[in-house]
């Protein structure tokens, strides 16, 4: 099958770059596979008038509404292979389909490296998140604590007392000095040197972390900034240009979302330096966009 566009990734980012598309009345193919990162969080906040949903219930409003344009076509597979054609990019399926674009986008996200301590992972997205702004509400007027993995810790740290008491875990690796540490002190920030060597919780709720020196914290919300990792196949098939930064690998993108090989965008976290929802949605708005134009002025 050939089309116009073809978006590989149906969360925020790809579900917002084919909005744009279908209005603009271009065929699109939209394939995914239905496992996003955010199928971890209960609900998503912060996004304009669907703060409070969970990320199925964006997902299924957002795929109704863009089934009401007949340009729009959905494939709930998993894209293995991309190769570059004259005309564009053919995309392969696990079934063994095939379809082909003019124009490609992708939007199939990241894996985060979470700390390897016990508990981390059984309350991510719970109470052990990344982001204020996704979660942070929810954990309001408790015991926060932010789990140093790099000195970017320091700056999320400095936040964090907007939305509860916050200890600093340096996990006697990081350390803040001088006015950083001034600053820390000025915003309330106990720092705590003796690393975290498990959370223990129910799953859900935290109900304290275990120190090596055998003594407890009673924090109730922990964030940590995880590493981004790029697991896609696509991204090393089609030799898209990368950076690495301290928030982990991303694709490089100019500012319409198109990367290193014309005519390939890509949107969401696998091109955003902070990743939420929000983000998400303004990424793939500006890669629908880009995808647009280009077919009209750069075919």
């Amino acid at each position: 099958m050939k089309t116009d566009v073809i978006i590989v990734g149906g969360s925020f980012a790809g579900l917002s770059a084919a909005m744009q598309l279908v209005r603009g009345r271009r065929h699109v193919v939209l394939i995914d596979a239905n496992s996003p990162r955010n199928r971890f969080a209960k609900t998503s906040h912060g996004v304009f008038g669907l703060d409070g949903k969970t990320p199925a219930q964006i997902r299924s409003t957002a795929l109704s509404q863009l089934s009401a344009y007949p340009t729009f076509h959905i494939v709930e597979e998993m894209a293995i292979k991309v190769a570059k054609i004259p005309d564009g990019f053919c995309v392969t399926l696990k079934n063994g389909e095939t379809y082909s674009a003019k124009k490609l986008i992708l939007t199939t996200g990241i894996t985060y490296q979470l700390p390897d301590i016990p508990g981390v992972k059984e309350h991510w997205g719970k109470s052990v998140i990344h982001c204020p702004y996704c979660h942070g509400y929810e954990l309001k007027d408790r015991s926060l604590g932010v789990l140093a993995t790099s000195e970017m810790a320091f700056h999320q740290a400095a936040m964090i007392p907007d939305w509860g008491l916050t200890t600093l875990f340096t996990q006697g690796q990081f350390k803040p000095k001088g006015e950083v540490l001034d600053h820390l002190i000025r915003r309330g920030v106990a720092i705590e040197e003796s690393p975290i060597t498990h959370v223990v919780g129910d799953g859900e709720h935290i109900q304290h972390v275990l120190l090596e020196d055998g003594r407890t914290n009673p924090i109730k919300g922990l964030y940590v900034a995880p590493r981004a990792i790029i697991t896609s196949p696509l991204i090393e098939m089609l030799n898209l240009e990368t950076v690495d930064t301290a928030m982990g690998t991303m694709v490089t993108v100019n500012d319409f979302k198109e990367s290193s090989v014309k005519g390939v965008f890509v949107a969401g976290d696998l091109s955003n330096a902070m990743q939420s929802g929000t983000l998400a949605v303004m990424s793939g708005t500006m890669a629908g966009v880009g995808a647009h134009r280009s077919l009209i002025f750069n075919k």
